[in-house]
């Protein structure tokens, strides 16, 4: 049985329970070293082998990863985040699938959940957005034109941009392109929940400006829309006149 670990968005102890027990029991890890913090590498036990998948070509992950498994030894595939963003987890899965392994995935709390958390915001305010939208720019990786930034913005949603710091001058022009307004208000959050986390407001039309300003060239998620303003509706959940299941509302 080979484990992938959703490793958390950076800070060690946000880790899931059963992610660093699977971790502590591990005979062999291999982690993305670019995107890891390394100290969850602590809880391994001394024999453990560890491998970083950065210098790694797929095919030698899975060597390593069928290898171990047909040696009788416990294995993680350690990623960022959850792996099920950008994780690059299906090709190891359909791999592993054709050679009869079996496979389980722990999710892990997501880097957009610790940009949340860093911007002490909420994604879906009432009367503002209810959808979040994740997505990225086209890169090396293409995105489908049904997908583009610009196909989004019109939504007005909730963004969450990953693996675009490179390419901000061009985001800003594709997201007011899409119909939002310049003065949008936008954030830059490097590293959330890291001990060198940075958080940057902005709006839209700036930015690469803000970006440029702190030195942020890479592993931070933007986020866009007008939850980051502080307006919006009160939620009727816990509106007194409001009836659920478990309590009757009480006329005002």
């Amino acid at each position: 049985m080979i484990q992938f670990v959703g490793a958390g968005p950076g800070a060690e102890d946000l880790i899931t329970v059963r992610g660093q027990k699977l971790l502590m029991e591990a005979d062999i890890v291999v982690y993305a070293g670019s995107l890891v913090n390394p100290k969850l590498l602590d809880m391994c036990k001394e024999t453990c082998e560890i491998f970083n998948s950065a210098y790694m070509t797929l095919e030698e992950v899975l060597e390593v990863l069928i290898h171990g498994e047909r040696e009788g030894k416990h294995v993680v595939r350690l990623h960022t985040g959850d792996p099920c963003l950008y994780g690059a987890i299906k090709e190891q899965m359909d791999a592993l699938d054709a050679e009869g392994i079996s496979y389980e995935v722990c999710p892990g709390v997501s880097s957009f959940c610790g940009a949340a958390s860093a911007l002490k915001a909420e994604y879906t305010l009432p009367g503002i957005s209810q959808s979040v939208v994740i997505t990225r720019m086209a890169g090396r990786t293409p995105v489908p034109d049904s997908e583009s930034i610009r196909s989004f913005a019109v939504h007005q949603a909730t963004m969450v941009i990953f693996l675009s710091t490179g390419m901000l001058g061009e985001l800003s022009k594709e997201l007011i392109a899409g119909g939002y307004p310049e003065d949008t208000p936008a954030a830059i959050v490097y590293k959330a929940t890291w001990p060198e986390e940075e958080v940057h407001h902005c709006e839209v039309r700036t930015l690469k400006e803000t970006a440029e300003k702190y030195g942020i060239r890479k592993t931070a998620l933007i986020v866009v829309g007008s939850i980051l303003n502080g307006d919006y509706r009160r939620s009727e959940l816990y509106n007194p006149a409001f009836t659920t299941e478990f309590r009757q509302g009480k006329a005002e």
